[in-house]
C-alpha cells in the first residue's frame, strides 16, 4: 500500500503557491527602480541600457510563464501598460544577446550550521527533432542534450550551486565544481554510485565533509587495515556493507535522503518542462541558472510540511 503524507501547514502552502503567480511577486517596485542603467560615457547622446536586473526578470518571467521571446516582450509591455508605468522593454533579441552575460546569484536563506549537501544531474534537451522522428529515424547530430548538475541542501530543499556541462561529461568529474560554489560549511555530502570514484572522495574531503556514496557491487579495498594513516571513508563503507549488508548500510549512513536532489530535479522538470528555449551554450546556462534561482523562490515561500499518516 503506498504511503500517504497530510500537510500540516495547508493554509501557509496554499498561500504560497497563489503567491507564485503573482506578478507583484515577480516585478515589485525595486525592480522597477533599476530597470534602467545610463550610459555615463563622453560620448554625445548617452544611451540608455537595460539593467542586468531588469533581464534577468524578462528571462525569469518568460520561464515561469512558458512564453516565447515576443510574447515575454507583449506580456511585459501590457503590464507596464496597465500600470501606467512609462519604461521601455527590451524585445527579444536583446534579451537573447544579453542573457549570456548575465551573472545570476541563487537566494539562499542564511542557516546556522554546516550543511548536507546532495547531489545529482539530469539532461535538459536543447534543440533538434521531436521524439516521433527520433523513434523512426535515430538521432541526428543536431539533436543535442545539456546535463545540469544540483547540489541541493537536504533539509530545506534549495538549490545551493548549480553546474551546466555538455552531455558526455560524467557526473564525477563536476563534483569538484558543485562544491566549490557552495561557501558555506558542508557535513555531509551524498550522491549516488556514479561517483564512486577516488578523486570525488578526495573533494569531500578536502571540504571537511562526510562522504555517503555506495560503493560499486564488485568494489574492492583502496587501503588495507595494516596501514598507517587514517582509514579511506570509502574502506569504512565497503566493510560495513560487507559484514551487516548494503540495505542496512544506506539506512543507517542516511542514503536515502539523497532522494531529494532526485525530487528537486523533479520539481524544476515539472514546473519549467525538459527543454531549453535557448539555442548557444552560454545562453542555455544562464537560463538554466535563472529557473534554478526562480525554483528557490519558489520554494521559499511555499512548501508543505508533512508528515506520514498512519494505517
Amino acid at each position: 500500500m503506498k504511503a500517504q503524507y497530510r500537510i500540516r501547514n495547508w493554509s501557509e502552502y496554499n498561500a504560497g503557491l497563489k503567491q507564485r503567480g503573482s506578478l507583484t511577486f515577480w516585478i515589485d517596485e525595486s525592480v522597477l527602480e533599476a530597470w534602467l542603467v545610463e550610459d555615463l560615457s563622453s560620448k554625445p547622446g548617452a544611451s540608455i541600457f537595460y539593467s542586468d536586473l531588469a533581464i534577468t526578470t524578462m528571462a525569469t518571467l518568460k520561464a515561469v510563464y512558458h512564453l516565447a521571446g515576443r510574447q515575454c516582450q507583449g506580456f511585459v509591455e501590457s503590464i507596464f501598460e496597465l500600470m501606467a508605468i512609462d519604461l521601455p522593454v527590451p524585445d527579444h533579441s536583446t534579451l537573447s544577446r544579453r542573457l549570456a552575460g548575465v551573472s545570476i546569484e541563487l537566494p539562499v536563506i542564511p542557516k546556522e550550521g554546516a550543511r548536507h549537501v546532495v547531489v545529482d544531474s539530469s539532461g535538459v534537451k536543447g534543440y533538434g527533432e521531436g521524439e516521433w522522428k527520433t523513434r523512426q529515424h535515430g538521432v541526428s547530430k543536431r539533436h543535442t542534450w545539456r546535463k545540469l548538475h544540483l547540489g541541493v541542501d537536504e533539509a530545506t530543499g534549495e538549490i545551493l550551486a548549480a553546474v551546466v556541462t555538455l552531455n558526455h561529461y560524467h557526473d564525477g568529474e563536476v563534483l569538484a565544481d558543485v562544491l566549490d560554489g557552495i561557501e558555506e560549511p558542508i557535513e555531509r555530502v551524498s550522491t549516488d554510485g556514479a561517483y564512486d570514484h577516488r578523486h570525488c572522495y578526495d573533494e569531500i574531503d578536502a571540504k571537511g565533509a562526510k562522504a555517503v556514496i555506495p560503493p560499486h557491487k564488485d568494489a574492492k579495498v583502496w587501503q588495507h587495515g595494516n596501514r598507517k594513516g587514517k582509514p579511506h571513508q570509502r574502506d569504512e563503507n565497503l566493510r560495513y556493507i560487507r559484514k551487516h549488508g548494503r540495505k542496512r548500510w544506506k539506512r543507517d549512513a542516511g542514503y536515502h535522503r539523497r532522494s531529494i536532489a532526485e525530487t528537486a530535479m523533479f520539481r524544476f522538470k515539472t514546473i519549467f518542462g525538459g527543454h531549453l528555449s535557448a539555442r548557444k551554450f552560454n545562453n542555455q546556462a544562464v537560463e538554466l541558472f535563472i529557473k534554478c534561482a526562480a525554483l528557490n523562490r519558489m520554494i521559499q515561500i511555499a512548501k508543505p510540511d508533512s508528515d506520514k499518516v498512519k494505517a
